[in-house]
């Protein structure tokens, strides 16, 4: 579960790259890179870290070029400490490709074998982010004839990709001097979204994670990209898209909407706020059935992601909402933390839980009330 950003511009788009990545941050810390592509020319960086951690003035300085891609990783698959398996992934052949993927495959060692002993394809790390990569270059090394790419060869590739790989995929992806090529596993699991933005010298465009991104950097939603459909984005920002699966039908992933999205954002034409409050619609029925209300004194939540569910419960069994836990603003989203240990540790820094009440007093009462009246020196 990580965070992908691409973007086609009329001038550099390192900044706004960088700008994506701060508002995908709360979809991964361990790792964040991004490559950019200047006429047929890559540059890229990437490290362990948060965003503002990577990327210094000298890397920003060293990524030239109208069109990019990014991610900021939560890893589920590898090594979380090996800065070798940040993304994003090159492969030289053919044409020169970089990707940045957000999912887990499957099929990964099947596909890893594969690569070897049919294609001839070695894989130098346990990422299946760089799986995916060979499988995508191999398969558009059999769709080309020629040394031109153009988008029907794309989507033919992508077509086969999808028959090959098994399990979340949302992916964005560089081929060197033609464009952006973006595409959505058949089941539509992983959030990607297309945003545009008109300027005086053509539209722009951005694919990303979450509609958040978009919409916080001035792009106009568009929609979202379809289950098995792919995108590709020509340097000069031609938009073209086909769906590549016809069986695709969309089965997102649940937790998105319980607490991986920002529930500001629009995922697969639901607002994630809007999920959640209907979630604790369902919760409070389900309360009210199998419970005796009157037994419950207060309804807190926990986390933060799970607070229009509980405001929601309480509404409705009309029992008193209270903050049970107090968080620390300055620690991290500990549930993708690299191991056990860490969580454990950081949660201790993060939550601390409410005090408890003392009787309310006369005398505490007339504090309080010579307190709110005092004028601030």
């Amino acid at each position: 579960m990580c965070g992908i950003v691409g973007a086609v511009g009329n001038s550099p788009v390192n900044q706004l790259l960088y700008d994506a990545l701060l508002l995908l941050q709360h979809r991964g810390q361990d790792a964040a890179g991004i490559a950019t592509m200047n006429g047929s020319s890559f540059s890229m960086h990437k490290a362990n870290g948060m965003v503002r951690d990577v990327f210094r003035t000298r890397n920003m300085r060293s990524l030239p070029g109208n069109a990019g891609i990014g991610q900021v990783r939560y890893p589920t698959a590898g090594s979380a400490s090996s800065e070798e398996e940040a993304q994003p992934f090159y492969v030289n052949a053919p044409f020169g490709i970089i990707l940045a993927h957000n999912g887990n495959l499957t099929n990964a060692q099947s596909l890893r074998d594969e690569m070897f002993y049919r294609d001839r394809r070695h894989i130098n790390t346990n990422s299946d982010t760089e799986v995916l990569l060979n499988v995508l270059a191999d398969e558009l090394q059999r769709a080309t004839n020629s040394i031109a790419l153009d988008a029907a060869s794309a989507f033919a590739a992508v077509t086969k990709v999808q028959e090959r790989l098994k399990g979340s995929y949302a992916v964005v992806s560089l081929i060197a001097g033609y464009g952006l090529l973006a595409f959505r596993d058949p089941f539509g699991i992983r959030p990607l979204c297309i945003g545009r933005l008109d300027t005086a010298n053509g539209p722009e465009w951005m694919i990303a994670s979450e509609s958040v991104t978009l919409e916080g950097l001035g792009f106009k939603f568009v929609r979202d990209v379809a289950p098995g459909e792919a995108i590709f984005i020509s340097q000069d920002g031609q938009f073209q898209s086909k769906l590549c699966n016809p069986n695709a039908k969309l089965n997102p992933c649940i937790f998105e909407y319980v607490y991986l999205a920002r529930p500001d954002s629009c995922i697969d034409g639901v607002t994630v706020y809007d999920v959640r409050l209907l979630m604790g619609n369902y919760l409070a029925q389900k309360i009210a059935r199998e419970m005796d209300v009157s037994q419950i004194d207060v309804v807190m939540p926990i986390p933060d992601s799970s607070r229009p569910a509980a405001m929601q419960v309480a509404k409705l069994l009309g029992v008193p909402y209270r903050e049970g836990f107090f968080k620390n603003r300055y620690v991290g989203r500990t549930f993708i933390m690299p191991g056990q240990a860490m969580r454990t540790s950081q949660h201790k820094a993060k939550f601390i839980p409410a005090p408890t009440a003392a009787p309310l007093t006369a005398a505490i009462v007339g504090n309080a009330e010579r307190a709110m009246r005092k004028k601030p020196s």
